[in-house]
C-alpha cells in the first residue's frame, strides 16, 4: 500500500486526518475508506472499506491511495469532488494522468 503525496481527505475526515491515516495503517480503519486509482480503465476511481486492505489480496497489489474518507458518503462526496477538479483544470477525465502531473 502507497500514499499519494497530496493525499485528498474528505469533508468530514478533515478534523480526524492523521487518526484516520494512522488507523489505515495500523489496519485498523473500520468505518473509514479509502479511494485509490483504477485497476481497470473503465473506472475513475475506486472505493474501498478500509478494513478490506487487510486482505492479502489487497496487500499484494501495491494500491496507491489517493484519499481517505471518514465514511461511505464522505468517499462518494470526495471521488466527486476530484473528479470535477480533474475536469474543470483539464477538460478530461485522466485522472492518473493529472495527479501525477502528465496532462
Amino acid at each position: 500500500m502507497r500514499w499519494y503525496d497530496r493525499l485528498y481527505v474528505g469533508e468530514k475526515a478533515k478534523k480526524h486526518r492523521y487518526e484516520i491515516i494512522q488507523a489505515i495503517r495500523q489496519e485498523n480503519g473500520w468505518g473509514y475508506y479509502v479511494l485509490t486509482l483504477p485497476s481497470n480503465e473503465k473506472n475513475l476511481l475506486e472505493l474501498y472499506p478500509a478494513v478490506t486492505l487487510k486482505q492479502p489480496y489487497y496487500r499484494e497489489q501495491g494500491l496507491l491511495i489517493v484519499g481517505v474518507a471518514a465514511d461511505y458518503e464522505d468517499a462518494v462526496r470526495l471521488s466527486g469532488r476530484i473528479v470535477k477538479q480533474v475536469y474543470d483544470k483539464t477538460g478530461g477525465f485522466d485522472i492518473s494522468g493529472f495527479l501525477f502531473g502528465e496532462v
